[in-house]
Order: structure tokens, then sequence, then C-alpha cells
């Protein structure tokens, strides 16, 4: 990992994610890329343009202001970070900066006090999980030391999630974590034999793993009434550092969730949660 994405608002929130990026990028080796988005009115844009260009100016240079206070962290003594400005309204911009910049995971923070639903549906943090083509990584809460030992993966096993499967596992390996995979079978239609699931995962291993079943041993097969509820479930068990996810990107989690994550797990795991573009 080479670079990381952090887009901050000046609020403790994205002072989280800040901490957290410092902390992945002294265990990678890793720089920040802090990204401030100016967001200038239409009222401000239609004006003459000396005004206009005065306007801009100000409000420029009062976010730079700004971002020499907030970077002044003890955290980040080590990293490298390069600030930068753009006067973007449109978060879906955002994987436009990263393609830019070369980098290789977004940290955001999200206030999630409502629950992951209310971090993926509607919210900021949901637009720039849809629109992003590098993992996406979402802290709610501060966290002193952010280290990743235990990471639970949830995937429904079809074919189109080998590449975040593959994508989860060369980053988690950067960690030496433990890598635990999880199913979630629920009742009434959706609900398989034992037969039906194991034979599916290993079709899905087979071919993401060149033949190679070794991780077939570290899924766990989970019967709950709803995915929500088992994801939580297992992760309190193995107590899981961070919740890993699968994402269609522009049409969000509804593929794994047939809807949005509920607020089982947003209101009782207070845990990143990091998602992979399939």
């Amino acid at each position: 990992m080479k670079k990381i994405l952090v887009p901050i608002d000046f609020s403790e929130h994205s002072e989280y994610a800040l901490q957290v990026a410092a902390d992945i990028a002294k265990k990678q080796g890793a720089e920040i890329v802090a990204l401030h988005m100016l967001g200038l009115s239409e009222a401000i844009l239609i004006k003459d343009e000396a005004q206009e260009a005065a306007e801009a100016i100000y409000y420029l240079k009062l976010a730079e202001k700004r971002f020499t206070t907030f970077l002044n962290k003890e955290y980040l003594e080590g990293v490298k970070v390069t600030e930068t400005v753009r006067n973007y309204r449109i978060f879906s911009e955002i994987n436009e900066v990263a393609k830019e910049n070369g980098a290789d995971l977004i940290v955001m923070g999200s206030h999630g006090s409502s629950g992951l639903s209310e971090i993926f549906v509607g919210s900021n943090t949901e637009k720039v999980v849809r629109t992003s083509d590098i993992p996406v990584l979402v802290i709610k809460n501060q966290i002193d030391s952010f280290d990743i030992k235990e990471v639970l993966f949830a995937c429904d096993f079809k074919m189109e999630n080998i590449r975040p499967y593959h994508n989860a596992i060369k980053l988690f390996n950067s960690f030496e974590a433990n890598f635990n995979l999880v199913y979630i079978n629920l009742p009434g239609e959706r609900f398989k034999s034992s037969d039906q699931i194991e034979t599916q995962i290993k079709e899905f291993l087979f071919k993401a793993d060149a033949g190679n079943l070794e991780n077939f041993d570290k899924i766990e097969i989970r019967n709950d009434y709803s995915v929500e509820s088992g994801i939580f479930n297992y992760s309190q068990k193995i107590n899981a550092d961070i919740i890993a996810l699968p994402t269609h990107g522009r049409q969000g989690l509804s593929h794994f969730f047939n809807g949005s994550i509920g607020e089982d797990i947003a209101n009782h795991v207070n845990k990143p949660v990091i998602t992979f573009k399939i």
C-alpha cells in the first residue's frame, strides 16, 4: 500500500478516520492524501469573474489555514501528508481524486449513530462506497490504536465475488490478520441445505483459488433470520476487528443484503467496515 486518501471536513469523525489512516500508513509505509471538498455554492460561482476569483481565493486560504491546525497532530509524526483542496460538492468525485493520486484505500469517518443503514443509505459515505473503485474503510468511533487481528469477510460465494475476495485477502495478508469467512443461511425461499451450501462454496473456492480448497475450513455457515443479525452475531463470537463486504458499487450493497444493511449490526457493532467493489 502506497497512498491512503482521507476526506476531511474538519469534524471529529474525519479526525477518527485520519488517526486510523495514520496507524495504517505507519505499518504499511504509506503516505496520506488529505482531501477537503470546498463545495462553493452556485451563488458564488455565478458572480462576475473578479468577485468570484476573490471569494474562491478567500475560501481556499481559509481551508488551507484550517488544514494547518487540523493536521497538527502527534499521531501524524513520521507520516507524509499531502493536502489537497478541491471545489467539489458531489462526493462521487472523490473516486477521481483517488485515481489521480494513485490511492490504494479511502478511509472515511461516519456518524453511524443510527447504524450502518444510515452510513450506507443516502449519506455521503454511501455515495463514496457506491462510486469508489478502491476499498473504502468506514470508521465510526475513535480508535486509539488500529490493529487488525481478526477479519470477518461476509460473502454469498457467488462467482461475481471472486475479485473482492482476492482483494480482501491481499489487503489483510499485508496486516498479517486472521481471515475469517462467513455464509449466512436464511429461512424461507433463500434457505439452502448443507450440501447445497458446501457445493456452492467449494465451486467458488475451486475457481477463486485455482483448485485449492484450503480456505474451506475457514468458512463458517451460520443460520439466522437475517444477514445482518448473522454477521453481527458471528462478528461478536470471533471478536472481529473489522467487517469486510463486497459491493456492486453504483448499485450499493443491495446485491448482498437485498436492501440496505439493517440496524441489527448498526445498533450493536461499533466496528470498522470495509467494502470491496465487485
